[in-house]
């Protein structure tokens, strides 16, 4: 953790989408300096950690975030380096967040999947979980893992810097934060082995082909959360048939299709609203307008949306401006458009983009 090469490679990371800020800048300007005396402190334990910057987010949910001084940031990414590799071996094949070569997609594919070959699901997700994780039993896990003191003791400084009650949280913002949730929640991954199961963070779920066996899968999954691993469940999780559709990740997910579920929608309508205010009066110009609902609409690529989007940007006003966004919104082909008066005439320039995902449509054997 504490070689020069892993220190450099830590800076390069947590630099990524950074250069621009103050505290980057200065950092880089006196990096030498700042390497060599994380490497001290990091030795003799005196290094300082616990300096977050905090803030509210309001979508999808209200959430405290977290942020680091980039100084801590720069030690996340140095501990990440060395222990994500473990972690990753650790982890059961249907876990997709934090992981690479998984993610959102993959993972609403994946349930999809699920869903064509079973009737039923069950579909659970914690009551806070961020908030809620005992540290102490997080600590426990760890040391099963680990066997390096001072990696331990490092990874300890770093948890007990926030809680929300006394022993428990994890600052939702740090990189540290999102692989250790994801560790915690590993006995639950094996709990039920050969049940198809699929989870990201703490949205998790399980299928079967009659209803009984997901009730009797309910009531060990809320026994085991409590006792075990010391966390509640948001209300009682709902059964249901997979034909009826499953909201996921924001996806409503059916045996044969993947649309946008309400809140989804309803979150693009208000930002893609305002996008187009904003341009209306002369904030931004047709670039800049292009360039946010292109980066807005490619959430809504992974779901059969298109209809849905060309009927919403048909109703927002400028014409012009909807089919710009709904081509933007498109796989393939992005049209650039020059500014017009509504009885001058279009120049259109096509550029190809491509968009490629891969993620299995059928169900595949779970690897511990």
């Amino acid at each position: 953790m504490i070689e020069a090469e892993n220190l450099r490679l830590a800076f390069w990371k947590a630099s990524r989408g950074k250069r621009c800020r103050d505290d980057q800048r200065a950092y880089e300007a006196n990096l030498g300096a700042e390497l060599e005396k994380m490497r001290d402190g990091l030795i003799d334990g005196t290094y300082p950690v616990g300096r977050y910057e905090r803030f509210t987010v309001y979508e999808p949910k209200e959430r405290i975030i977290c942020a680091a001084a980039f100084s801590e940031r720069v030690l996340h990414h140095a501990l990440m380096n060395v222990i994500e590799p473990w972690l990753e071996k650790w982890l059961i094949f249907d876990i997709y967040a934090c992981r690479k070569g998984k993610g959102q997609l993959r993972a609403v594919k994946r349930a999809q999947a699920f869903a064509h070959c079973h009737t039923w699901f069950l579909k659970c997700d914690f009551r806070k979980y961020f908030d809620s994780i005992p540290q102490d039993g997080l600590m426990r896990m760890v040391e099963r893992r680990f066997k390096d003191k001072k990696l331990i003791d490092w990874i300890g400084r770093i948890i007990v810097t926030y809680e929300t009650t006394p022993g428990h949280g994890l600052p939702i913002g740090n990189l540290t934060s999102q692989h250790l949730a994801n560790l915690y929640l590993d006995p639950l991954d094996r709990l039920l082995p050969g049940v198809p199961y699929v989870r990201y963070m703490d949205d998790f779920v399980f299928w079967a082909d009659e209803k009984d066996t997901l009730k009797k899968i309910r009531a060990e999954v809320i026994c085991f959360a409590e006792v075990k691993l010391g966390l509640s469940l948001k209300g009682e999780p709902s059964i249901n048939r997979t034909s009826h559709g499953m909201d996921f990740l924001g996806m409503r997910v059916f045996p044969d299709v993947i649309r946008l579920n309400r809140a989804s929608k309803k979150r693009y309508m208000g930002k893609a609203s305002l996008y187009a205010r904003l341009f209306d009066q002369g904030l931004w110009n047709e670039q800049g307008y292009q360039e946010r609902i292109t980066a807005l609409t490619a959430f809504t690529q992974q779901a059969d949306a298109t209809a849905w989007r060309r009927s919403f940007f048909s109703g927002i006003g400028d014409k012009r401006r909807g089919a710009t966004a709904c081509c933007a919104a498109g796989a393939g082909t992005t049209m650039r458009r020059t500014a017009v008066l509504p009885t001058g005439t279009t120049t259109t320039r096509p550029t190809r983009t491509t968009t490629t995902a891969s993620a299995s449509s059928h169900p595949q054997h779970r690897k511990t």
